[in-house]
């Protein structure tokens, strides 16, 4: 028998009622997880997070032209593939 079946087995599983030794109750927690928190700065702090400072504003701006500058690399990319090709061959030599 595996040993991590034998701790499932010697555990208390989340409905049982048994005490655990190192004081962790699953039922405690999940009672005191579906209540509410008051929180005395939440209005005080909601500014932060919604309209012009919302979390897709913040990083709208944080790299301004970078865009246009993608645009305008791939642009001179092409047209130097396309355009600007050198007919010469360096190292062959015709008698």
């Amino acid at each position: 028998m595996f040993p991590t079946r034998i701790l499932r087995s010697a555990l208390p599983q989340v409905g049982d009622d048994k005490p655990n030794i190192t004081g962790f109750s699953m039922r405690k927690f999940l009672a005191n997880t579906k209540k509410p928190r008051y929180d005395p700065w939440e209005k005080a702090e909601a500014w932060r997070y919604t309209g012009r400072f919302s979390r897709f504003n913040r990083y709208r701006y944080t790299l301004p032209g970078f865009g246009i500058a993608v645009v305008a690399f791939a642009a001179y990319c092409a047209y130097e593939q396309l355009f600007l090709k050198k007919d010469h061959h360096h190292g062959e030599e015709h008698h």
